[in-house]
This record gives structure tokens, C-alpha cells and sequence, in this order.
């Protein structure tokens, strides 16, 4: 891609930036309410294989404007490959989550994937030093995942009429968990909520989540051997193929799927998320810090909760707002800008016109970092597809 200047990367962020910032946060926060939509009446693995589809349209139109090549070299596709299947993996697990809970409760348990990054670079791969404050937003954030739990009845509700062999069992076999039996009779509109959130069902989007962490640290070996353009596109389209290769022998669909919402969520989820989002996260980390852009991440989960309770009537209890604030604190905490070091002697991570919101690699002090700023960013910067 063509070089950005220095000097254009280290501009200070602005009002309109910022705002432009929380407007990305407010779009990725519809990712969980637009899934949970899509799959009421598409098979979980088919919502995939359709978001990633047009995923890859997009990108195949971004890597022409940017005049990155597609082809893939012999060495290259191996990471291609492997960002595929982590992809089908972590978004198959997240459909099937979000399918058994509710859009709250997947827009906060998925966002746990940083701290999951951070946890490992920290403990395991000694790449990266997190000071106390960093820590402390991990245990926050981690005492408010699993304060979610606490609203997860035990047993597994019926699965939606979109599998073959399905054995879940009954509603009426499915008792509230104790703490969430008021709050959860009713939403602020004083009905039955769409959605039942369940233990496997959280349990599912937790797994996601650190399956999400793992595709992110795996992108930062990724992307030193392939342009993160061909790599997203790639992932992409092999993402897709599995989706699919899966799901047609094994989901069975809705006899009318299409209705204007169903087509609506599927459309948002595949060109405005993992289309344009992609495209306006990597035009902001061509002009200004990573750091400065990771920390509006806080406001994706209260973005998420919001958009939940107003779309798909998501009940707003006590334990849900409790949670809510501990992970966007813990978020806040862990992209403190300026307080992590980098104790890795590893090679320098991709500039930022190189980086693509599927990877969250630190930079490397002394390299060709995403901010072009001495001073690392917190773990979580780029964007992931989740």
C-alpha cells in the first residue's frame, strides 16, 4: 500500500475524529442485535457464510482501490488458511451463542476478547508488561463477564427450527435463575423479552470470545508475511467456504427467511461492520495514534446494551447495568494509553496503513508501529470480525 507520511499519523484527534470515533463504536455495537435478528429464521452457520460473503466483496473492491494484489505466494497460504478456520470457529460459536442468549449479553461476553489478548501477552508471552492499572481492568472486566452468569437459567432453551437432529429440550423445562427471576419477566415496555439468555448459550459467546482472542494474536504473525488487505480478504472467502460447506448438509432453513428485517440485519452485518467499519478503522489508524483510537473501544459493550434494550427488547436489569459499566471500565482501564511496555525483542508490527481491524498486534518500540508514537498502545487496539 502507499506509505503515509509521519507526519500524518501523528495528528491530534479532533472533536469531529472523535465523534467519528464513538460513531464506529455505535456500528459495531449493532454487530450482536442484527446477528441475533438474522438468525430467528437463518441457520446460525448460513449467517456466517452470507456476513463473510459479502465481507469478501467488499474487500476484493478495497484491495482493487488500494491496489494490493490478491494473489497469494506458496508460503502464504498456510496463514490463510488458518485465519479461515479460526474464523469459522469463532463465528460459527458466536451465532450459536448469540442464538441461545440475548444481543446484551453477546455484545459484552464477545468483547471479553481483549482481555484475553492482554492476559496472554502478559503471562504467556511475556510480549508485552501490564502495569497494575492493566490489571485491575482485567479483574473488573473479568467480575462483570461473569456477573452475567448470574441471569443464565441451566438449561439450554429450544434451538431455533434451523437444525436437523436438534434434542434440546422443551420451554417449559427451562426455570430463571433465581437472582434474574423479576428482572427478566419483563422489558422497559413492560412485555416478554424476544430473547432467553442460557448458561449454554453464554458459555458459547465466552468461548467465542477467546477464540476471537486467539485469531487476533495469530493475525499478528499473520500479517508480517501477507499484505493485511489479501490476508482479511482471504480469510474472508475461506471463512465462507466453510461456513457453507457446513451448514448446507447439516441446517435446515426457514420456509420464508427473507422478510425485510432478516435481509436488512444480514446486509448490516456484512458490508456496514466487516465492510466499512473495516475501511474507516484503517483510514483513522493511517492519521492518528493507535492509542488515541483504541480507547473509545469502552463505549462499544454500553452501545451494545442500548441497542439491544431499544431493538430486540432486551430486559435492562440491575446485574445487566453492573456489568455493563465493570467491562467498559475494564476495557477503559486495559487501553490506558501510554502505561503498558513492550518487553518483546520481536520484529516490528505492520504500520498502521498495514493493519487491518482483525488484529490487535502492540508496536514494537523502536519499529514501524501502528501510531508512529514512542509510547505503546494498549492491547486491544484494532478491530476483530466478531
Amino acid at each position: 500500500m502507499m506509505e503515509v507520511p509521519s507526519h500524518r499519523r501523528r495528528q491530534r484527534m479532533g472533536l469531529g475524529a472523535a465523534l467519528f470515533n464513538l460513531l464506529l463504536a455505535l456500528l459495531w455495537a449493532g454487530t450482536s442485535v442484527t446477528a441475533r435478528e438474522a438468525v430467528d429464521r437463518v441457520p446460525p452457520l448460513a449467517v456466517g457464510g452470507i456476513r463473510f460473503g459479502l465481507a469478501a466483496l467488499f474487500m476484493l473492491l478495497w484491495c482493487r482501490w488500494e491496489g494490493v494484489s490478491i494473489a497469494l505466494r506458496r508460503q502464504q497460504w498456510s496463514p490463510a488458511l488458518v485465519m479461515g478456520l479460526l474464523l469459522f470457529l469463532q463465528i460459527g460459536t458466536f451465532n450459536w451463542g448469540v442464538a441461545w442468549s440475548n444481543s446484551s449479553h453477546a455484545t459484552l461476553l464477545v468483547n471479553t476478547y481483549i482481555f484475553w489478548v492482554a492476559a496472554v501477552e502478559h503471562f504467556l508471552m511475556r510480549t508485552v508488561r501490564l502495569t497494575a492499572v492493566q490489571g485491575l481492568g482485567l479483574l473488573i472486566a473479568a467480575g462483570g463477564a461473569a456477573l452475567l452468569f448470574l441471569e443464565a437459567p441451566a438449561a439450554p432453551p429450544p434451538a431455533p427450527q434451523t437444525v436437523v437432529g436438534d434434542s434440546s429440550p422443551p420451554a417449559a423445562d427451562v426455570a430463571p435463575a433465581p437472582m434474574a427471576a423479576v428482572s427478566a419477566r419483563l422489558n422497559l415496555r413492560g412485555e416478554e423479552p424476544l430473547d432467553q439468555v442460557t448458561l449454554a448459550g453464554d458459555l458459547m459467546l465466552a468461548l467465542s470470545a477467546l477464540l476471537l482472542a486467539v485469531k487476533v494474536l495469530y493475525t499478528q504473525h499473520a500479517v508480517r508475511s501477507i499484505p493485511p488487505g489479501t490476508l482479511i480478504l482471504w480469510h474472508d472467502m475461506v471463512g465462507t467456504v466453510l461456513f457453507f460447506a457446513v451448514s448446507l448438509p447439516w441446517e435446515r432453513w426457514h420456509p420464508d427467511p427473507w422478510t425485510p428485517s432478516i435481509v436488512l440485519a444480514l446486509l448490516y452485518n456484512g458490508l456496514v461492520v466487516s465492510g466499512f467499519c473495516f475501511a474507516a478503522h484503517a483510514w483513522m489508524l493511517r492519521r492518528y495514534s493507535a492509542s488515541s483510537v483504541s480507547i473509545f473501544s469502552f463505549a462499544t459493550p454500553v452501545f451494545g446494551i442500548v441497542l439491544a434494550v431499544l431493538f430486540r427488547g432486551d430486559p435492562l436489569s440491575g446485574w445487566l447495568i453492573l456489568a455493563g459499566v465493570l467491562v467498559a471500565a475494564g476495557i477503559a482501564l486495559v487501553n490506558a494509553p501510554g502505561v503498558a511496555t513492550d518487553v518483546s525483542e520481536a520484529a516490528p508490527s505492520p504500520s498502521p496503513e498495514e493493519s487491518p481491524p482483525g488484529s490487535t498486534a502492540m508496536p514494537r518500540s523502536g519499529g514501524g508501529d501502528r501510531g508512529a508514537h514512542d509510547q505503546p498502545t494498549a492491547p486491544s487496539e484494532l478491530r476483530a470480525s466478531g
